[in-house]
């Protein structure tokens, strides 16, 4: 099997995710910030993107040195990241690639094929998706099946947070040597939007807003922060910025409690999502679930003041005890909006220094490498001359 390009330029398939940029998501951000370095890191590789053709304005582009390829795939909840990897791994044997790095434990279901077909295979896992709300029963038990045999079949697993790490090292012990924990990062966002029309476009004013970011899902609790900024004596008006990738109850529900007071901004850019970090008075995040998010990672990275629930991911954050609330819990929330929110301060240079995407392109990188180093067979025990010992 060809690893390179007639060129001889070793190739490195990713998928799992949507595509970037401009495709709201946080494996989609996390591509976007991490696959770019990588590229620069190691310049002689082609990085090719085998993303989901609904969601890109072309079949085939290229970002910052990462070619973005569209496959077909229905816009489905259900289905779309299984056929989509399901095709981009056969894809990935056609090129020739090395390597292919899955995104996400449902596209994990396609590791063991992508390992009968020859491929060295990475998986990085974002979180435990069943305990998502919007999945049934089928769908929970498929994304563990998904989370089995990634943790089986790939060569190498990468978790975005120690938590989870720790979680999968139990879970797995045969596979914990496997295993490494690789953060997302904080991000230097973009700025080239005027804040005065950003604010005055969503009828908002400077550092007189609360901010939530994320997809109208069940398990982003958006109805939890809505219910408290309703019950609380908090004057400032509520913006979340985000959509739903496919239509709801939920969602609708939702977007009709949109008024005077809660503004739903929709997707928006990097750049004005950096202008609206730099500005709120709060940025809150009531997940249920969570990788290791990246929007509060921005957030942070943006010197916002910031409330989060306290999910494993978002304590692996560090912010001090007073930035988080139980999750779930509206009254406790509720109170944390009537505070001053000048209580919610974080150490924005920390947590820049704890969580970089230059050291994440570069561990990254480095478990390419592993997976891609020729396997060496065990030393001959020196008292038992022709017989190899089994590692």
């Amino acid at each position: 099997m060809r690893t390179s390009d007639p060129k001889g330029s070793p190739i490195i398939c990713v998928t799992g995710l949507r595509g970037f940029p401009h495709v709201m998501g946080g494996i989609e951000s996390h591509c976007e910030e991490l696959l770019p370095r990588i590229k620069a890191l190691w310049p002689d590789h082609r990085s090719v993107v085998l993303g989901r053709a609904p969601y890109l304005p072309e079949p085939a582009g290229e970002h910052r040195g990462v070619e973005i390829i569209g496959m077909p795939c229905p816009r489905s909840k259900n289905l779309e990241a299984v056929v989509s990897t399901f095709l981009a791994v056969l894809d990935a044997r056609k090129r020739g690639a090395g390597l292919i790095h899955i995104h996400a434990i449902g596209p994990g279901l396609l590791a063991p094929l992508a390992r009968l077909l020859g491929l060295k295979v990475i998986v990085t896992h974002h979180g435990t998706d069943y305990h998502r709300a919007k999945w049934g029963l089928l769908a929970r038990n498929t994304l563990r099946a998904g989370e089995w045999l990634a943790l089986n079949f790939a060569d190498r697993v990468i978790a975005v947070s120690p938590s989870l790490a720790a979680q999968l090292r139990q879970s797995f012990p045969r596979r914990a040597h496997t295993i490494a924990y690789i953060p997302n990062g904080t991000s230097d966002l973009p700025g080239d939007v005027d804040p005065a029309l950003i604010l005055e476009r969503l009828g908002i004013e400077d550092s007189d807003f609360l901010l939530a970011v994320g997809r109208l899902v069940p398990e982003k609790g958006l109805h939890d922060l809505i219910d408290a900024h309703e019950r609380s004596n908090c004057t400032a008006k509520l913006v979340i910025a985000g959509s739903a990738d496919h239509e709801s109850d939920y969602a609708r529900e939702l977007l009709a409690r949109a008024g005077d007071r809660v503004i739903f901004a929709g997707v928006q850019s990097r750049a004005t999502l950096k202008c609206l970090y730099e500005h709120c008075a709060l940025f809150v995040m009531p997940s249920y679930h969570e990788g290791l998010p990246i929007a509060a990672l921005e957030a942070a990275s943006c010197g916002a003041r910031m409330l989060l629930s306290d999910i494993p991911a978002n304590l692996d954050i560090g912010l001090d005890p007073p930035n988080y609330f139980p999750v779930g819990d509206v009254a406790a929330l509720t109170e944390r909006l009537d505070a001053d929110s000048a209580d919610f301060q974080v150490d924005r240079d920390t947590i820049r220094a704890r969580f970089s995407w230059d050291r994440a392109a570069a561990d990254t990188l480095e478990v390419y490498r592993a997976a891609l180093a020729p396997r060496r067979a065990p030393p001959r025990p020196s008292n038992t001359p022709g017989t190899v010992m089994e590692g």
